[in-house]
């Protein structure tokens, strides 16, 4: 029987599995899987300038591809590095597979250079995590671990390689199928269960669907949409599951929660059946559990059973992945009397419609309104902060356009590599990445990584010289006390109390150009569309445009902390 390394052994089993796209940074514990890499010429490896920029580069390509991202580090600090991108991708429900290099086993747990306890550290913040202790065991579990990050709830799965064992001969099979004692997905949707839920929806006489990120991950937008054109229940959203139903479509009221809709909130309060596909309830979309949709029975469909009523009592649970569900509700569901509802839904609308206050300077909507103009076709990628919110409010979001950020986690420094990794991924679609001053500074030097591999991404940087949601904060419930969010603060700024500021660093257009990337700073609304325009036609380099932004501009509606979903601040 011929025979193999590990290491070779891992290059075939990635081939088998269909990967065409590696994110790694190499190392002492890796440097022979990096060799056996160089071999070959079928999977295209992407090599970053940070392990953290690297997995939220996979992430967002997994995202935006529907394939697995598969990232490769070394040991010690190249897999703690890790653990921020995993978290997120944990937590927003991405499949990755990542490969951690480990030392030789008889040197773990003996301190050695660069050893980590890595699959301990992560093991909460991952599907999966396992070290390959036999080289025996390799094949099997590399062919588990595509399909645990894949299947169920998709997610994050790890496997650390010591060294030794990659190195050993072994067999050169991988296996073709997977048969796990204890894991068995649920796939199929108990229609007696579902039919209850529908009638129960044609009864009610303000049914309201919401929406999650499930719906978006399970790629059902289209049947979804046919659910709700068929039966008239108006639809709200979570940030994640913005697009589950085009933003465009007259049914569609808003995103709900802490930033969401003044209508989209107020239709959660008062209505008396909310049926949810795809969330997790968690405090940024309920506020005070006990008043979150007071007056409802609910229907919670989520392919996670411990998502069901953890956070919110549900009356019909329904684990089931959500297109196949809704795919079934299309068979089943009849029209629903909803005209005196989405009346009472318009008037919301009406009242306190989604709008920032007019402004003589250059604003956020601004510069998205003329993205939704310029762009027929595109994947927004956000960082975190406001410009996030700002997007998840005005961004129009279609069946060719779609919007990506870490939702569950709210990791700042995603948007620029989540960006490149979505452009890796889909290099005919224009790709935008949306961040704030702060955000872009955690993995500028992705920029490197854009120009080696001509990746024409165009960069918005939202710069107000703030952390502008912390400051947020600071300015509505304490006191416009601004500490530790004032981007130019510094040793100036003790000397003189704060009554001289030093010029804002760094520079960003110099800075990418410094890379090799173009760079251009926009100052008033004026200039805006001119600057995509520009911006377009770079065509192998990424573009940084910075736009100047009042540090005044807020987020509104906005709940207040442990409000409910009816307090609302809607300006000040």
């Amino acid at each position: 029987m011929r025979q193999i390394s590990g290491n070779k052994l891992l290059v075939k089993a990635l081939k088998e599995e269909g990967v065409d796209t590696l994110f790694g940074y190499p190392g002492a514990c890796t440097i022979d899987i990096s060799d056996e890499l160089y071999r070959q010429s079928d999977i295209r490896v992407i090599l970053p300038r940070h392990e953290q920029a690297l997995v939220h580069e996979a992430d967002a390509y997994a995202r935006t591809t529907g394939r697995t991202g598969v990232c490769l580090v070394t040991s010690g600090p190249g897999a703690t590095n890790l653990v921020t991108g995993l978290a997120t991708a944990n937590y927003d429900s991405v499949p990755l597979v990542c490969f951690t290099g480990q030392v030789a086993r008889h040197l773990i747990g003996n301190d050695a250079f660069q050893e980590v306890d890595i699959v301990g550290i992560t093991r909460s913040i991952t599907k999966y995590g396992v070290t390959v202790r036999s080289r025996a065991d390799l094949g099997r579990i590399i062919k588990e671990a595509f399909y645990i990050a894949r299947t169920g709830r998709p997610g994050p799965v790890l496997i650390d390689l010591p060294k030794d064992v990659m190195a050993e001969l072994g067999s050169a099979d991988y296996p073709k199928d997977v048969n796990i004692r204890g894991y068995k997905p649920n796939t199929s949707v108990h229609i007696g269960q579902l039919k209850r839920a529908l009638k129960m929806l044609h009864k009610a006489k303000r049914p309201l669907f919401l929406a999650g990120g499930g719906v978006n991950i399970a790629d059902a937008n289209q049947v979804f949409t046919e659910v709700v054109e068929k039966t008239g229940v108006p639809v709200i959203t979570t940030v994640m599951g913005r697009g589950a139903i085009p933003t465009n479509h007259p049914m569609f009221i808003g995103n709900l929660g802490m930033h969401g809709a003044y209508a989209a909130n107020m239709a959660v309060s008062e209505c008396d059946l909310l049926f949810s596909i795809g969330t997790r309830f968690n405090d940024r979309i309920t506020g005070k559990l006990h008043a979150f949709a007071p007056n409802a029975k609910i229907v919670h469909i989520d392919i996670d059973t411990a998502s069901i009523s953890r956070n919110i009592s549900v009356d019909i649970p329904i684990v089931a992945d959500a297109k196949e569900a809704v795919m079934k509700m299309k068979e089943y569901v009849e029209a629903c009397n909803t005209k005196k509802w989405l009346k009472e839904i318009e008037a919301w609308k009406q009242e306190h419609p989604l709008a920032m206050r007019p402004h003589k300077s250059l604003g956020p909507t601004d510069i998205l309104e003329e993205i939704n103009r310029q762009f027929e076709e595109a994947i927004v990628v956000t960082d975190v902060g406001q410009h996030q919110m700002f997007a998840a409010q005005y961004t129009e979001i279609t069946e060719h356009k779609k919007l990506i950020m870490s939702g569950g986690l709210g990791t700042m420094g995603y948007g620029f590599p989540g960006a490149i990794g979505a452009k890796l991924g889909n290099p005919d679609t224009p790709v935008i990445a949306i961040s704030g001053d702060g955000g872009m500074q955690m993995n500028i030097q992705e920029f490197a990584t854009a120009v080696l591999e001509e990746l024409p991404v165009i960069v918005c940087v939202f710069n107000n010289t703030y952390l502008g949601m912390v400051r947020q904060w600071q300015k509505l419930f304490y006191g416009k006390r601004y500490g530790m969010t004032d981007l130019r603060a510094g040793a100036l700024t003790r000397r003189t109390g704060g009554e001289e500021k030093p010029v804002y660093t760094p520079d960003f257009v110099k800075l990418a150009e410094s890379y090799g990337a173009k760079g251009i700073r926009v100052t008033s609304r004026e200039e805006v569309p001119a600057a995509f325009e520009e911006a377009k036609k770079n065509t192998n380099v990424p573009t940084l445009i910075e736009f100047i932004i009042d540090p005044e501009e807020m987020v509104y509606p906005m709940i207040q902390p442990g409000g409910t979903l009816e307090e609302m601040i809607l300006d000040c």
